[in-house]
């Protein structure tokens, strides 16, 4: 039987292989997902930035030094998580990405999180909120539980301001601290 770590690595290797996908000229590797593939919470970013870029893994830079620390404050840590992103490559000059560039990795995050059946998503800023909640705006919406049909079922939603955006905002900072501090409450309520 091909277990989940089998598949994420097929899944790795096909994209590192499909010269079809956007920004691999600029960028230094492939960013892919990590964690415990038997994760229940997904978190999901936008985008690799440069330190991302560098080391080839996801929220390795200042945003991931703080989401590091969010998810202690819980009692959890890195390796009890999933960490991925829309996009894989890093957009030139950290700039957002394009929904034709959201668009072309957008297959490749399906089967992710069809691998690892998360039982709640977590997004991480506007442009991974938009995946699954398009109409809403992250101001309205963040710190609150959704559920969405998904690939014909339901999957649980929970969308978060993105880290690096909080690092140049105190306020938001709080606001993210004060959702995320919501994560085991909600986790137990869909356990339950």
């Amino acid at each position: 039987m091909t277990t989940k770590e089998d598949q994420l690595k097929q899944l790795r290797d096909r994209m590192e292989q499909d010269m079809s996908l956007p920004l691999r000229a600029e960028a230094t590797q492939l960013v892919f997902g990590e964690g415990n593939p038997d994760a229940t919470i997904y978190f999901l970013g936008e985008a690799p930035g440069q330190s991302e870029d560098k080391q080839g893994r996801p929220f390795v830079g200042r945003a991931g030094k703080l989401l590091n620390t969010l998810l202690e404050h819980i009692g959890m840590q890195r390796a009890d998580v999933y960490i991925s992103n829309i996009v894989r490559f890093r957009p030139p000059n950290n700039r957002p990405p394009t929904s034709a560039e959201i668009a072309a990795f957008l297959p490749y995050v399906n089967e992710e999180i069809a691998i690892i059946q998360p039982l709640l998503i977590v997004t991480l800023g506007r442009f991974s909120l938009a995946k699954f909640l398009p109409t809403d705006k992250i101001t309205q919406v963040h710190g609150t539980l959704h559920t969405v049909n998904w690939q014909g079922r339901p999957i649980h939603v929970f969308p978060l301001y993105h880290p690096a955006a909080s690092l140049r905002s105190p306020e938001m900072r709080s606001t993210l601290e004060e959702d995320f501090n919501k994560i085991p409450s909600v986790l137990e309520r869909l356990q339950s």
